[in-house]
């Protein structure tokens, strides 16, 4: 799975949460959700516990504050 892939937590108690992978490998991702998860502490999470969407950004130079903001617009727009 690419850096930036926009994901969907399936298991665990961040369950049902957009999250973004911001590095990963051997089966595991690392992602962040820029409140929870910050992007300098991400979680690892198995690949078969995230669903993968047609979503991309680009995480260069991005702060957890735009990643919170993306998501919590996602939100409001349904």
């Amino acid at each position: 799975m690419e850096d930036g892939t926009i994901v969907i937590s399936l298991a665990g108690r961040d369950k049902g949460k957009k999250m973004a992978v911001v590095g990963g490998g051997d089966g595991f991702v690392l992602v962040a959700d820029g409140k929870e998860r910050r992007l300098y502490t991400p979680k690892r999470k198995n690949l078969k516990h995230v669903k993968a969407t047609h979503e991309r950004i680009d995480i260069m130079g991005l702060t957890d504050k735009a990643l919170r903001r993306l998501f919590t617009s996602e939100e409001k727009n349904g």
